[in-house]
């Protein structure tokens, strides 16, 4: 006898195969070779893909490479923003915590910690480059007032006509909903949206969509293309294994809807290898990629207080 449960998950996984019939492979190469005509690129990087699994240390290998990609994307004419998790975990190693603080009052001074060593080594290697970067704290919050958005877009658009690279952060030191419920995965889409951005990557340690956990379930099939974000898709959310973030994939789809809605496409890949974003951006088959599915009346405000997936 078969379970609710396991129907339930049959028939999302059928409901995904059906539509990966729907597109044909035609219209996925062609969509990733128009990512190389991107013009303004908003770039997550999640918390695990900056740190060592084993010690929780700052990965400098890969923050090197990472900025090396990010000025290299700046050197071809692209726009480039980064969102980057991180403060907490690095504040964490610094004063020698062991195990995520879950009181927030901790949480809160980890991030404080954290921050200001985390661009101080990001500032070093864009100098190294003779590429300027700058920093952006951001809330939530911040957007909900008319003033306050207008003032924002204002400020990243004002640093990219300058060819500055900007480095968006949650600002954790004051936050209360996003680092209790949130992530830099949704902070990232709500950038994108603020911006008109023309493409989200979020990298972190998944490789892309999958219709089950494969880390729980063998047979999970690797979804290439998502057309559109809907209930079906919404379901396959489930949290990362990682001990180090705190976004799931049902922030990354609450995300991709976020951004898709706002114009943008997006790609969900894993960040083991900066080498992945130019390839991303050069229109390779990697990670899934979401195809944008602009609505007339998208307003960011609605997705704000829009619950997770």
């Amino acid at each position: 006898m078969i379970s609710t449960s396991s129907q339930k998950r049959q028939k999302s996984a059928m409901d995904v195969e059906y539509r990966q019939r729907e597109c044909e492979p035609m219209d996925s190469a062609a969509l990733r070779e128009k990512l190389k005509d991107k013009k303004r690129i908003v770039i997550k990087v999640g918390t695990s893909s900056l740190t060592h699994q084993e010690t929780g240390s700052t990965d400098l290998i890969t923050l090197e490479k990472l900025v090396r990609e990010l000025t290299d994307l700046h050197n071809r004419g692209k726009e480039v923003i980064l969102v980057s998790s991180g403060a907490i975990a690095v504040g964490r190693k610094t004063i020698g915590m062991k195990e995520r603080p879950t009181k927030l009052s901790i949480k809160q001074a980890c991030a404080s910690i954290g921050q200001a060593r985390l661009m101080m080594i990001y500032q070093k290697l864009f100098m190294e480059y003779n590429q300027v970067a700058s920093q952006i704290l951001m809330t939530k919050n911040t957007l909900v007032n008319g003033e306050n958005r207008l003032n924002a877009r204002n400020t990243f658009e004002t640093l990219l006509s300058m060819g500055v690279i900007p480095i968006v952060n949650e600002n954790d030191t004051i936050s209360t909903y996003e680092i209790q419920f949130g992530d830099n995965d949704t902070l990232s889409a709500v950038v994108a949206a603020l911006t008109q951005a023309d493409l989200l990557i979020l990298l972190s340690d998944i490789d892309g969509l999958f219709t089950d956990d494969p880390n729980k379930n063998p047979d999970a099939k690797f979804i290439d293309y998502v057309e559109h974000v809907d209930h079906h898709f919404e379901q396959m959310g489930k949290g990362s294994a990682s001990d180090v973030g705190t976004g799931g994939m049902s922030t990354k789809l609450k995300a991709a809807k976020l951004a898709t809605s706002a114009g943008a496409d997006m790609v969900i890949a894993n960040g083991a290898d900066m080498g992945v974003i130019h390839q991303i951006v050069d229109g390779e088959q990697i990670g899934t990629l979401f195809k944008e599915n602009r609505t007339e009346d998208f307003y960011l405000i609605d997705y704000l207080d829009e619950p997770s997936v």
